[in-house]
């Protein structure tokens, strides 16, 4: 049986039949069928098979991969009919038609085990394919085209008019077996081609606006490493790669023994810093550890916080000693005091203002370890957020609080939404409804274990003091914090 654009089913004789109503039952079922169905010939091994066994199998992937492509297709039609609906009922209820659908991408994000930015980032190619690009639509729902690819003609069209957006889609996507061994590369050389014939000063305009996207990033690697990543204009790019290279080949002939990448690497790092050495950089590093970790030779791994957008993660005992002690040495290292009661909490503390004030919202990022509360969520903590919203007489306090980022924070502003954190021991979890009654959990990630016993290490420490390891005496007085 196969499905007509609008929706209606057709035999495989030709006759029309009932369409399918894809509920989540329908699709449960189906799910099931993949997941305990066995392959052609009734065996996963890796032993001798028939040649028809062996083409049964490449069939049987490529079917599988239509059928992602498909699925990407209904998930779009959902996603943009929950948009709509949810707009809808904000207009009738008089909210401002710029706050409506706040909450959907959080939903969808959810529903999907995505992030809320990856779900808006969903919900908008969505509206495109199905408003826009309705040949791209087609070739996504019948399998002819991946949902990587929709998307990227959702960003090579993005700078163009709807009417030239539309002609792009035509000439590119009505002709579904043109589209069968064409690569993404090629595909967005194709889409470059047409959109640069139809409207030359749009792509002029484009890579104009373009240079004022140029920024820098930096997000976690293994290892205890990180990807420093710079967007700048093609020749300014161009010609700073040919300096470290230059540079690197110089090292290299004078007899240095790194290679080619570590020499391009630690030059960067020296010029960009001012160092004369890579090594010599001091560094600030947010470290979430134990006393027993720190200073009772524990093998208790710590956490290293992000210095900016992004974090490292965890790390084990002695990478976490090694690097304070690094500090101390580079006098970089500071220490604050983050206890832990015997629940495995953190010791909170409450305030009567209106905002958090700064070492709750301090102890808060440290708590989620830098992270959004919200599941799925990788982005960074921005705000400082109530559990229970402060009209509804919540407390400004660590056990009401959670570090949020920005569009996670506004989107549980919208209509529906409610939380509220659990009573249970251990790490705190806070219970989200979403308007559709869809409740979601997150959990509190454990913080490093204190020692316990008559040997414990404690001390009452008075807000905002911050205790400092010390191998040598300090140079210098002022030092940020770390967390």
């Amino acid at each position: 049986m196969t499905q007509t654009t609008d929706g209606t089913a057709i035999e495989a004789g030709g006759h029309p039949a009932s369409p399918v109503v894809l509920d989540a039952v329908v699709v449960a079922g189906l799910r099931a069928v993949l997941a305990d169905g066995i392959l052609p010939g009734a065996t996963d091994t890796a032993g001798p098979v028939t040649r028809e066994t062996a083409a049964a199998w490449v069939d049987l992937l490529a079917e599988l991969e239509k059928v992602k492509h498909s699925v990407a297709a209904v998930e779009a039609r959902a996603a943009v009919a929950l948009d709509e609906a949810a707009r809808a009922a904000e207009a009738r209820h008089g909210i401002r038609a710029e706050r409506r659908g706040r909450g959907v991408p959080s939903q969808i994000g959810a529903a999907m085990g995505l992030s809320p930015n990856a779900g808006a980032a969903f919900l908008g190619d969505a509206r495109v394919w199905v408003r826009q690009m309705p040949y791209t639509f087609e070739a996504l729902r019948v399998g002819a085209l991946s949902e990587w690819r929709a998307r990227v003609l959702v960003r090579e069209t993005s700078h163009l008019s709807p009417e030239h957006r539309a002609l792009v889609d035509e000439e590119v996507c009505r002709d579904l077996e043109a589209l069968a061994g064409l690569g993404t590369k090629r595909l967005t050389a194709r889409v470059r081609a047409v959109a640069a014939r139809l409207d030359v000063h749009a792509c002029v305009r484009r890579l104009a606006t373009a240079e004022g996207e140029r920024h820098v990033s930096i997000r976690p690697a293994p290892d205890l490493m990180v990807y420093l990543t710079a967007l700048v204009p093609m020749k300014q790019g161009v010609q700073a790669y040919a300096q470290l290279v230059a540079r690197a080949e110089a090292a290299r002939a004078a007899g240095d023994e790194r290679s080619g990448g570590q020499l391009m690497a630690d030059t960067l790092i020296e010029r960009v810093t001012g160092r004369d050495t890579a090594e010599d950089v001091p560094v600030t590093v947010n470290l979430l550890v134990s006393d027993e970790t720190l200073l009772a030779g524990g093998d208790g791994p710590a956490v290293v916080l992000e210095g900016s957008a992004a974090g490292v993660g965890v790390v084990p005992a002695p990478v976490a000693r090694e690097l304070v002690a690094a500090g101390v040495d580079a006098e970089a290292a500071w220490l604050r005091a983050i206890y832990v009661d015997p629940s495995g909490r953190l010791l909170a503390t409450t305030s009567t203002s209106r905002f958090f004030p700064d070492g709750i919202t301090a102890l808060l990022r440290a708590r989620q370890q830098g992270l959004c509360a919200t599941p799925y969520c990788d982005a960074p903590v921005r705000h400082a957020d109530h559990v229970v919203p402060h009209a509804e007489g919540g407390a400004t306090s660590l056990g009401n609080g959670q570090g949020l980022c920005v569009r996670c924070n506004l989107a549980k502003q919208a209509p529906g939404w409610t939380q509220r954190r659990l009573d249970r021991d251990g790490p705190e979890v806070t219970r989200t409804v979403a308007p559709t009654g869809h409740a979601y959990l997150s959990e509190l990630p454990d913080p490093p274990s204190p020692v316990r016993g008559a040997g414990s290490l404690s001390c009452a420490v008075p807000r905002g003091a911050v205790l400092r390891p010390r191998r040598r005496p300090a140079r210098r007085a002022a030092r940020p914090p770390l967390v």
